[in-house]
């Protein structure tokens, strides 16, 4: 298993820079360090003498109260204590590093004895960039292994450039020594002799080697000297007409990505191309802290907030009663199944449930789509379903009525808040905001009398605020109505069962970001939820329902 890791680096004027460090009190009473980028952002809001500082920002669903010295978590109201200490300056450690941990602190620890190194092209590229730092001066740059002397000799003059040829830079150089490099290192010959020595073995006349090549300057070295080799590196080639093959990020789940970008940018500064290796984005859930002044009402949608209670069943009819609208009967049944209980239509229905007051070799035929089945096959579904006086096909969808869902009571806001998606920098943003708390499963849901849970609320999604973007909201204002927004079941990201979770209708909850494919830019986003509410039956006919 090849995983990534990183090092960062952190402004002296930063927390960590400063050795401030912020911290939660857990459930046992002791106290947990935040994650270095929320203490930066704590710490920058302490120094600029804020009240409090909202944390949702970067991802976080909590509130410090420097006033209180305490941590709201938004949505459950819950606080906990926090403090600000002092600690070391960042990075600083206690003790010293085993050796066999750290790079040489002078050229006398560069003399040891030297371990026999792996001859794979990454440890002969980074030996090679760091020989040529340590050897060269501002002119050429060389690979050529030198006998040790008793005195370290100045470093090498450049050799004068023959007349009307131009002189070799340094860069160019060290291009010409890595090809060699990399070839080597594909051999991985199986001798026990230092990879450097190897690699630079065709440099050194047979018979003067030692086989202890030894690592010339390594105290020198710096990450300052490897950035400008690099850099002047990637320049000289640009100019030089090199083709460029940038390595750009790898998304994906993998854990092997990563390793696949570090080894193509190894291969490819083997070959002497230069590598653009792109850090990746981060997930941006939320916009900036948005006052409340700044929030404003969408024209032509009253109100900002809308809630659900329970079901709203329309009583008063039979399931007979309600088929009867959509049904039309059929004396002579077609020699095909019945798709519901697949017998015969010409034979009595195969359901064996609770039998309807109705007879089981009774055949209908839906008005719009023309699908045939048992009249009792019809029945025993309806009463399987929601039984809201709407019915839906089984073989093509097609609605008939007013379908409405299982959604659990709740509330939905929406407003306008002052920041553009990406992809929509033409227009403000339309926020929508979903809350519904944890509760007791009613008689339309799939474990009656059972509690459910609710993960992840409340639940804040977004919409250009576009003409398309205020019609898809309306229409969303339509499915909430009808309570087709959520529903309790299964979720299939966490396994969990008897849970709140999305019902088909796909929304955005990323705000600057699409690293999970629920985020901007996805410009056929507006057009496939209009397709995703006209398969609940909610389209432009239905605001003309809603009104009437």
């Amino acid at each position: 298993t090849i995983r990534p890791v990183r090092r960062s680096y952190y402004d002296p004027s930063s927390a960590p820079g400063k050795g401030v460090v912020w911290e939660w009190e857990n459930d046992s009473g002791s106290w947990t360090p935040y994650d270095m980028d929320v203490g930066i952002t704590i710490q920058r809001a302490y120094e600029k003498q804020h009240p409090w500082v909202d944390l949702s920002a970067i991802g976080f669903c909590y509130v410090i109260d420097f006033a209180t010295m305490g941590q709201i978590n938004r949505q459950t109201q819950r606080k906990r204590r926090v403090r600000r200490r002092l600690d070391m300056v960042y990075p600083l450690v206690s003790g010293t590093l085993p050796k066999s941990q750290s790079w040489p602190a002078s050229p006398g620890a560069a003399a040891a004895p030297p371990v026999p190194a792996c001859a794979c092209p990454q440890c002969l590229l980074v030996m090679s960039v760091k020989a040529t730092v340590s050897a060269a001066g501002p002119g050429t740059a060389t690979l050529q292994s030198r006998k040790a002397p008793a005195v370290p000799p100045a470093a090498p003059k450049a050799p004068a450039p023959a007349p009307g040829t131009k002189a070799p830079d340094s860069m160019a150089a060290v291009r010409g020594s890595l090809k060699p490099l990399a070839a080597q290192g594909s051999r991985r010959q199986a001798a026990s002799t230092p990879a450097l020595s190897s690699a630079s073995s065709n440099a050194s006349p047979p018979g003067t080697g030692s086989g202890k090549a030894s690592r010339p300057g390594l105290g020198t070295l710096n990450r300052n000297h490897l950035q400008r080799l690099a850099i002047a590196q990637s320049r000289v080639l640009i100019a030089s007409g090199v083709p460029t093959v940038p390595v750009k990020n790898l998304t994906g789940s993998s854990p092997v990505n990563p390793a696949l970008a570090g080894i193509t940018g190894i291969l490819m500064s083997a070959a002497g191309l230069p590598v653009c290796l792109t850090r990746p984005p981060k997930l941006v859930l939320h916009p900036p802290p948005v006052s409340k002044s700044e929030i404003q009402s969408i024209p032509g949608i009253s109100h900002t907030c809308r809630k659900t209670t329970k079901k709203q069943a329309k009583k008063g009819k039979t399931p007979e009663e309600v088929l009867k609208k959509y049904l039309q009967k059929v004396r002579h049944p077609p020699d095909e199944d019945c798709t519901i209980c697949m017998e015969r239509l010409s034979a009595p229905s195969g359901y064996k449930g609770p039998q309807p007051a109705i007879k089981p070799d009774l055949v209908g035929k839906l008005v719009k789509c023309g699908h045939v089945f048992h009249l009792h096959c019809l029945v025993a579904m309806y009463n399987n379903g929601n039984k809201d006086g709407s019915l839906q096909c089984p073989t093509c969808k097609t609605i008939y009525g007013v379908k409405t869902g299982t959604q659990p009571p709740g509330k939905m806001e929406y407003h306008i808040i002052p920041h553009a998606l990406p992809g929509h920098s033409d227009c403000k943003t339309i926020r929508i905001i979903y809350n519904i708390p944890p509760g007791v499963q009613g008689p339309e849901h799939p474990n009656p009398g059972k509690s459910f849970t609710a993960r992840g609320f409340p639940r804040h999604c977004y919409l250009p605020d576009s003409e398309k973007g205020r019609k898809v909201l309306k229409l969303l204002l339509v499915a909430w109505d009808r309570r087709l927004i959520f529903a309790i079941g299964t979720s299939s990201t966490t396994g969990e069962s008897d849970t709140v979770i999305w019902n088909e209708i796909h929304h955005k909850t990323e705000f600057g970001s699409n690293l999970t494919g629920h985020g901007y830019p996805d410009i056929n986003y507006l057009d496939n939820v209009l397709a995703e509410l006209a398969a609940q039956g909610i389209t432009e006919e239905s605001l003309a329902q809603e009104k009437d």
